[in-house]
């Protein structure tokens, strides 16, 4: 088992204050995060390779549990996994 830390992938503030967990803005905070990951692929590398060796669980802090900076990032990892 690993453990890491998770701040390499928190988005930033100002994008997290623009979201604000509104539902609506969900497509769009989801593009915003992915460009901000992308920007810092090299910082997915090492979740990625354990996400491929088997289950990454992912902790927050966040009531919503459809839309949040997690759930952002397991998407962003099953698109690279996907390639």
């Amino acid at each position: 088992m690993s453990c890491a830390t998770v701040s390499s992938f928190v988005h930033g503030f100002g994008l997290r204050k623009w979201f604000g967990h509104d539902p609506e803005r969900w497509p769009r905070f989801r593009q915003r995060h992915f460009a901000e990951l992308r920007s810092h692929e090299e910082s997915l590398l090492p979740l990625l390779k354990a996400a491929r060796r088997g289950p990454v669980t992912m902790i927050f802090g966040c009531h919503d549990t459809e839309h949040n900076a997690a759930v952002a990032l397991r998407d962003c990892l099953k698109m690279y996994a996907a390639r």
